[in-house]
């Protein structure tokens, strides 16, 4: 018997692993609130071509795409910036979303996915301990395995049973909300950084960037707390001081968004039940890409439903993609929650200092929406470490900031590689409330 799988929801990592399932022969069917051809937000988004051919995809026409300039970081009162200098190799492309989305949706069309548009995802189906279908505006559908592509709020694993021990809601401090909006030019004076990003800006606690393009000038405020349209505006004014390229016209965005920069879920699996992408928290914490990591995720969880020859779809046979994307991508990405968790605590001098003084350089900033570990991105050069150190140690409060942050992320990478390798449901909980327990 052929058997059905279920996507909840359009997200990117969803759909992609959609395409390689019925490319396998599953009867696939992803379930989409919106109506077709209005998925994306009206702006661009940056990722790393190469996951797109680990998910099975070829690249978009080279029409569709462009590739990223670097990035420049500010501190709040900095005028020295630190530039990016991404080896070429490593470069991500930038899209925009509904190109994105087209390019993904177009494939899995043609690798024989079924697409319900419409049809709003509502929660789960349960019986006994699992999961076996879903609730939607058109009704209840049943499948073998549910793939929660629903996001950060998703209405899946929101209402999972508390048995399952699967993390539902997301703290204020583990999401980021964005507005972005792309104004007319208003200036032809040329800037010497053209992505711009900024730390901490009026003392607020969030991150923003003017990105200078020939026919507009890109915003985007983010921060760790509510506001509202009135306080966006009157931060861009704030920001038109010092940039006169940004004009007073919005020729496009002006929206909302919030987007998780945490460590990935803890349980990522269930009887039934497979978390993906935002839904699992795959972003990359501060930054909040996850397109990559995201795609990359699709062929691990395909790989893992594939090698269940029994069909079984249980937490038991689903934990190799568990295993697979703390192994390759979520072990690296935990670390970097804590130094989000860093970035909330420290004051606009702090910053100031860290960039002023040469503690944090243009060779430490390398990272990007292709970030797989921090170790990566750590020069061990002892006479560099040597310095860095004796920066540190003037500023006692910052020194103890940084000792409670390295702290935090041992314990995190320790938790990481304590993950049990196969499933066992007791010591599956127990290792991941420790691991909970880390980011504390």
């Amino acid at each position: 018997m052929e058997k059905k799988i279920i996507v909840a929801g359009l997200g990117h990592g969803g759909i992609a692993a959609a395409a390689l399932l019925a490319k396998e022969g599953f009867s696939v069917t992803v379930y989409e609130k919106k109506k077709e051809g209005t998925l994306g937000y009206d702006w661009t988004d940056i990722f790393a071509p190469k996951s797109l051919g680990i998910a099975g995809l070829d690249m978009p026409p080279e029409d569709k795409f462009e590739y990223k300039k670097d990035m420049t970081f500010f501190g709040p009162h900095t005028k020295k910036g630190l530039q990016q200098h991404v080896p070429e190799e490593q470069l991500e492309i930038k899209m925009e979303r509904r190109d994105i989305y087209d390019h993904l949706i177009k494939h899995a069309v043609e690798c024989g996915v079924n697409i319900e548009y419409e049809c709003e995802v509502l929660g789960p189906v349960i019986l006994g301990n699992r999961v076996v279908g879903i609730e939607t505006s058109k009704g209840t559908f049943y499948a073998d395995l549910v793939i929660d592509a629903c996001g950060m709020n998703s209405p899946v694993r929101r209402n999972l049973p508390d048995v399952f021990e699967i993390e539902k809601e997301v703290s204020r401090h583990d999401k980021i909300t964005i507005y972005r909006a792309f104004y007319n030019k208003a200036s032809d004076e040329e800037v010497d950084a053209k992505f711009k990003v900024m730390l901490l800006v009026d003392g607020i606690t969030g991150v923003s960037w003017i990105a200078s393009e020939d026919e507009h000038t890109d915003v985007l405020i983010g921060r760790f707390e509510d506001y509202d349209l009135d306080e966006a505006n009157r931060f861009t004014e704030l920001l038109r001081k010092d940039h006169p390229r940004i004009g007073t016209e919005i020729v496009r965005g002006g929206q909302f968004v919030d987007i998780p920069v945490r460590q990935p879920l803890s349980i990522l699996v269930a009887d039934g039940y497979a978390a993906i992408g935002d839904s699992a928290f795959m972003t990359v914490p501060v930054i909040g890409s996850g397109i990559a990591n995201a795609l990359k995720a699709s062929r691990m969880l395909a790989d893992a439903v594939i090698a269940d020859k029994h069909c079984e779809f249980s937490a038991e046979t689903l934990w190799n993609y568990q295993v697979s994307y703390f192994k390759n991508l979520g072990s690296g990405m935990a670390p970097l929650a804590c130094a989000k968790l860093l970035l909330l605590k420290l004051k606009p001098e702090e910053v100031d200092y860290i960039i002023d003084s040469g503690m944090i350089t243009e060779d430490d900033i390398t990272m990007g929406a292709n970030f797989t570990s921090l170790s990566g991105q750590i020069k061990l050069d002892p006479r560099d470490l040597v310095n860095k150190a004796k920066l540190v140690c003037k500023d006692p409060e910052l020194l103890k900031k940084l000792v409670a942050c390295g702290a935090s992320m041992g314990k995190v990478v320790a938790a990481c590689a304590m993950m049990p390798k196969k499933w066992n449901k007791d010591r599956v909980r127990a290792w991941a409330k420790v691991y909970r327990y880390s980011f504390k």
